[in-house]
């Protein structure tokens, strides 16, 4: 899956869908789509905001406030999107994606949060079961009825 198609699928065709498997491919171009979004937003609005020479932030004028704006519009639009593709990613590896909100919930307590986030970051970078599993069909598997119809 390329880029554009991976943003494609997880912001149009699968904005809210929970079921289903997503590749690695479909993950992570997403993922980095949205740190690619969160920097750039990030960016432009600490730089719209300037530094005095004691190293303290300014006000941010009008375009800093657009892009803060717009930033916000990009974290809340894009939020479901992410749970949904982080879901069916523990669903490729035939985990349910119930596991997903352990990890959210678990990452928020000192020290065991670390370990729980390197544990997330494995199960997202392996690769998922091969065929069928009980969240669906292989999303990289390529029926012959295609082939041959």
């Amino acid at each position: 899956m390329t880029f554009s198609e991976s943003i494609n699928t997880c912001l149009r065709e699968k904005y809210a869908k929970f079921e289903g498997r997503a590749s690695r491919s479909e993950y992570w171009w997403f993922t980095l789509m949205l740190w690619i979004g969160y920097a750039f937003f990030g960016f432009m609005a600490v730089y719209s905001m300037g530094i005095d020479q004691f190293g303290n932030f300014g006000e941010p004028g009008a375009i800093g406030w657009i892009f803060i704006v717009c930033g916000v519009i990009f974290v809340l639009g894009t939020f479901i999107p992410t749970i949904a593709v982080s879901v069916r990613r523990f669903h490729d590896r035939n985990l349910s994606g119930w596991w997903y909100l352990g990890v959210i919930v678990l990452s928020n307590v000192p020290f065991v949060g670390f370990a729980v986030s390197i544990g997330a970051l494995v199960i997202m970078a392996l690769k998922g079961t091969e065929g069928p599993n009980n969240f669906g069909a292989d999303p990289l598997a390529t029926s012959n009825a295609e082939i041959f119809s």
